[in-house]
């Protein structure tokens, strides 16, 4: 399975609506602490 975006909406941090697009074969999550780096890949881990 290959993921081309993530959809997440009132889900933990994310309580809008927000699409985090995948365009290529290696993505990496970074930034600050406290900013939902974790949650999108429980957002992921989720479904």
């Amino acid at each position: 399975m290959r993921l081309s975006k993530i959809k997440i909406a009132g889900f933990k941090s994310f309580v809008d609506p927000t699409t985090i697009p995948m365009p290529s074969n290696l993505i990496g999550v970074v930034g600050p602490n406290g900013c939902g780096k974790s949650n999108v890949i429980d957002a992921v881990r989720w479904v």
